[in-house]
């Protein structure tokens, strides 16, 4: 039904791995008024590729509850540990380094806070709120983490009415363990898509490819996330951090990752970014505009 992906050996990074470095002037703006107002962001903390491009279209994802992580994921560059307690006044300075930026998309994601009682739910809510009530009209996505698979936070964080839900998957069932976590893991992500759909949230999630999946499984995960219905899906280049993460297995060319979309396309996803660079917020924005104009249409063709 399918062609077969041929390996590319990981030897070094392909030529479209390539990015540019930071020149342009809102990059600089973009990174003073994360520092003034003491803020984290994801594009940093995990060394996004895109950093420079997505900074100088004044865009950034937010890392809240701060930068330390209590989980231990192989392939996340993320500092882990014990964290320290969250910033009360967060979500303002959020809010306001939206506003000053002229954000009217913005992206909150977090560490994961297994020391946190509702695993940092409440925050992000506070978060959504601030941002939305400071500066009407601007969508807010939120990524976050699995919460144990607490549906009390869940449910904070959905009243909080985020216009996109993310939760990523990461990568497939049988990886779970080579990326530090537990299998059962996996379908837990699966439950909390599944719960956040029932609260009647658009659903995102992501997955990285490269960490030695075989095709048949990146197929199965997108079966998976649609008996979820997930109505959005990413797909990117998995990059290894450092040498002490897990390797990459597989560089995938740009055309084997219009294949994956095509793939996926027909599994019925709404929409699906994939290529070499697409992290989880990546064209963020552009992803829910899409979805926007084709809810227009549909409307247009029930009239």
């Amino acid at each position: 039904m399918v062609s077969s992906l041929p390996e590319i050996q990981p030897t070094k990074k392909p030529n479209w791995l390539k990015v540019k470095f930071p020149s342009h002037e809102n990059f600089f703006y973009v990174s003073n008024t994360l520092k003034k107002g003491r803020l984290n962001t994801i594009c940093r903390s995990a060394k996004c590729p895109n950093v420079a491009e997505c900074w100088s279209r004044k865009t950034a994802a937010f890392l809240i509850l701060g930068e330390t992580c209590t989980r231990g994921c192989a392939f996340c560059a993320v500092e882990k540990g014990f964290p320290s307690p969250p910033f009360p006044d967060e979500p303002e300075h959020v809010a306001e380094a939206v506003s000053l930026l002229g954000l009217r998309y913005a992206v909150i994601t977090s560490v994961t806070r297994d020391d946190l009682s509702d695993g940092g739910a409440s925050l992000f809510a506070a978060t959504i709120r601030a941002i939305k009530e400071r500066t009407p009209g601007v969508k807010v996505e939120a990524l976050i983490p699995d919460f144990k698979g607490d549906e009390n936070a869940l449910e904070q964080v959905s009243r909080a009415q985020p216009d996109i839900l993310n939760h990523n998957l990461e990568t497939t069932e049988r990886l779970y363990t080579q990326i530090n976590r537990p299998r059962k893991n996996y379908n837990r992500s699966l439950d909390v898509l599944k719960k956040a759909k029932g609260m009647a949230a658009v659903t995102k999630s992501g997955l990285m490819v490269g960490l030695g999946e075989k095709k048949e499984e990146i197929i199965q995960s997108f079966s998976d996330l649609r008996e979820v219905f997930c109505d959005l899906l990413t797909i990117g280049q998995y990059l290894q951090p450092s040498k002490t993460h897990a390797p990459v297995r597989k560089y995938y060319s740009p055309p084997e990752f219009e294949h994956l979309k095509r793939i996926a396309l027909d599994f019925g996803f709404r929409d699906v970014e994939s290529g070499p660079l697409v992290r989880s917020s990546y064209k963020a924005h552009k992803m829910y505009n899409s979805l926007q104009e084709k809810a227009k249409g549909i409307e247009k063709c029930a009239i």
